[in-house]
Parts: C-alpha cells; sequence; structure tokens
C-alpha cells in the first residue's frame, strides 16, 4: 500500500499544489485528494474476477487491450490494460487518472477507479454499450444496421451534447482542462445514444490567466486547429476548431482526413468543401444523402454555421463553448458570419516536418481502418499517442 500511496502522491501532487506549498490549506487538499484517490483504487483480483481473467477483448490500441466486466455491485465496466513497461502507458496512466478522477458529466466518460498491481497499470471505465460515432458515422449501412438509426435527429443531439460535455471540460472543472484530440472517435454511445467524450491520454490542464501555452503538437490529422498544428498554440479553442470539424462530419457523413473532392469542385478537403457551398448558398448539397429526407432545414443550416465559425482560422474569431451553445437556439439569419475556415495558408504555414500522416499515424490507422482487432469501440479508448504522452510544455502552463 506503501508503494501504491507514493504513486498517488505523485499523480496529485502537480494539481493540489501551488507556489505556496506550506500552506495548510494546501495540505489538507493533498491530503483529501489522496484518500480519494485510494477510494477509487481496485483490488488486482476484483478486476481479474469481473472480466473473468481478461476474457472478453472489446479493443485493442497501442498501449493495450481493453476488456468488458462486470462488478460484483452490477456496474458493467471497460477496463484498460495498459502494456507493462511501456513508458508512455505510464504517463497516459497517470494523465488519465489524475484528471478524470474529479470528472463528473454526463457526456464525459466516467472513470470509476484503476488498479495498480507491480508493473501493471489498469483503468476501469463505465461500460458504453454502443460503438464509437465513427464506427456508425462512416460505415456502410449494410455493415453497420446502426448506421440507418443514425438520422438527422440523433446526429444534433449528439451534437449539442458533446457541446455541453466540452463546455464542462473548458469551464465546469476546477482547472480548465483541454482534450485535444475531439474528434468521431473518441466519441463514445451508449444505449440511449447519448454521447460521452472519451480517451483522455492527451489532455492537458489550462492555466486561467493565459491565453494559450506552447506545447509539442500532438492529435490527429484534420481535427488540430492550424494555430496548434503549426506552432503548437494551444488553447480551449483548439478544442472548438475540433468540434467544428465534428460538427461538419456529422452533417456531411464525411470523414474529414480521408475527403474525397466530389466532380465539379476544386475544394481539396471537408472544410474547404463545406465553405464554397456555403458562400454559394448550397447548404443542402452537403448534407448526407441518407438523412435528407424528414430534414430540419432550419437546424441544418445553423449547424453548417456553427462548424464554419468553430473551424476559422484565427482563435480569436471562434467562439467559446458557452457561446456556441446559444448560437445552437439561434436561427442562421442571426448569426455573424464565418470567415474562411483554417486552412493552411500565409499565416500558418506548414513546419518542414509536420507532414501528412507524421502526427499520430497509429491512430489515424486504428480509427479509419473500422475493421479487424480494435474495431469496437474502446479500440480508440485503448490507444494514445506516444508523441502526445511525452509532450511537455515549452512556455507558461502546467504539465504531468
Amino acid at each position: 500500500m506503501t508503494k501504491t500511496r507514493d504513486i498517488l502522491r505523485k499523480l496529485i501532487n502537480p494539481f493540489t499544489t501551488r507556489h505556496d506549498s506550506g500552506n495548510k490549506v494546501n495540505k489538507e487538499e493533498s491530503i483529501e485528494a489522496i484518500v480519494e484517490f485510494e477510494r477509487k483504487a481496485f483490488r488486482y483480483d476484483t478486476l481479474v474476477t469481473a472480466t473473468r481473467n481478461f476474457s472478453e477483448k472489446l479493443g485493442e490500441g497501442g498501449f493495450g487491450p481493453v476488456f468488458k466486466g462486470q462488478l460484483e455491485d452490477g456496474r458493467e465496466v471497460a477496463v484498460k490494460r495498459l502494456a507493462v513497461g511501456s513508458r508512455q502507458g505510464e504517463n497516459q496512466f497517470a494523465n488519465e487518472a489524475s484528471l478524470l478522477s474529479g470528472v463528473q458529466h454526463k457526456n464525459v466518460v466516467h472513470l470509476y477507479g484503476f488498479c495498480i498491481n507491480g508493473a501493471d497499470r489498469l483503468l476501469v471505465y463505465e461500460y458504453v454499450a454502443n460503438e464509437s460515432l465513427d464506427k456508425i458515422l462512416f460505415a456502410c449501412s449494410n455493415d453497420c444496421p446502426k448506421r440507418a438509426e443514425l438520422n438527422w435527429q440523433r446526429r444534433y443531439s449528439i451534437m449539442l451534447a458533446v457541446a455541453k460535455g466540452l463546455l464542462y471540460l473548458h469551464e465546469g472543472t476546477q482547472t480548465p482542462i483541454i482534450h485535444r484530440d475531439i474528434k468521431a472517435a473518441n466519441i463514445l454511445l451508449d444505449q440511449r445514444w447519448v454521447p460521452k467524450i472519451a480517451d483522455f491520454g492527451m489532455a492537458r490542464l489550462f492555466p486561467e490567466d493565459e491565453s494559450h501555452v506552447n506545447t509539442r503538437v500532438a492529435g490527429t490529422n484534420g481535427y488540430m486547429a492550424p494555430e496548434y498544428l503549426m506552432h503548437g498554440w494551444l488553447s480551449p479553442k483548439a478544442d472548438v476548431y475540433s468540434f467544428g470539424v465534428v460538427v461538419l462530419e456529422l452533417v456531411t457523413g464525411c470523414r474529414c482526413h480521408s475527403f474525397v473532392p466530389l466532380p465539379g469542385t476544386d475544394a481539396k478537403n471537408l472544410l474547404e468543401w463545406a465553405w464554397m457551398l456555403y458562400k454559394e448558398r448550397r447548404v443542402l448539397e452537403m448534407v448526407d444523402p441518407k438523412i435528407r429526407p424528414n430534414l430540419d432545414l432550419a437546424q441544418v443550416s445553423t449547424c453548417v454555421h456553427i462548424g464554419l465559425l468553430c473551424t476559422q482560422a484565427e482563435p480569436k474569431q471562434r467562439p467559446d463553448m458557452r457561446r456556441i451553445s446559444i448560437l445552437f437556439t439561434k436561427q442562421p439569419s442571426t448569426l455573424e458570419e464565418p470567415s474562411r475556415p483554417g486552412i493552411p495558408g500565409r499565416r500558418y504555414t506548414s513546419r518542414p516536418h509536420l507532414t501528412s500522416g507524421t502526427l499520430d499515424s497509429s491512430r489515424n490507422s486504428l480509427s479509419s481502418s473500422g475493421s479487424g482487432t480494435g474495431s469496437s469501440s474502446y479500440s480508440t479508448l485503448a490507444s494514445t499517442s506516444a508523441s502526445a504522452l511525452a509532450s511537455s510544455s515549452k512556455g507558461k502552463g502546467l504539465q504531468l
């Protein structure tokens, strides 16, 4: 237990101590945090029993498999077992256990607890029954019967709920949390189609008194904001940009990083295509053909407008998540005009070593394949970018 306590102290210290570390209040907070962590600690044999000796695999990622289990109290769980001896896995364990330990929101996947057993590191999450959003949204209807159930109203509800989850992370926690990898593959859907933001291996705390922090770039191609991709400038507006991409994916049914230009268009990617159709007032043409019947055209127009506002090149022009939640209730005619999406250009010039596929290639291949060992919703939950987990802050800000 002493070893476990030492590890827990290392996990919670960056988040419970300030510069006046001798302050009695801070010491009390540290003690309370340790108690809270120990309350969440599972015995290894409990998880062996719950998972029937890790027999039902839900998915396999870069840092180990995820298994389904059931606790003695009846709760179904997903147990992520990090690869033994992986430094990145150790960092991932610390990151997710620390950040998620105090997070409680219906649109954020719930971490029940963890287990430290010798070299083993396990994280215990609530079990989310449905596939991840990308497995349903980008699947052929013949391969995924649930694809036909993903109608417009469900897509719209998913947008609203993910916006609420991000608003909570940015404003509802003691210190704002930037997810850094918002994408369809990291949105899990429960049996009632309620979305839950998952995979916090890349997440970072964000100091409220800063406009941005400088950090090493890690994420998924197509979802990263240009100022973050090109310069490592990280702020909550990076999550806003990623959210905007997801909104446009839900409207169009097209995956952003494998977008195939349609005949008669010069658009090189999803954002260019959406921008072109928006400017030409041909929004209906970008809607996924499978959901065009019985559409609420005003809602669709508002969502496209919001998606473009979120993906503007200038981070200052993007609305924050609180504003976005309000915009969903507005008519498109009352919204401010978006500027061109954040496509690398004069200001955001690509750095030589950041070429397509360089960042997070293992996660891209996993999330885009939709088949194989990691075809379940938890294959993404199990994998986190090595570059992200090894990242450190170059400027002001907090780091693990």
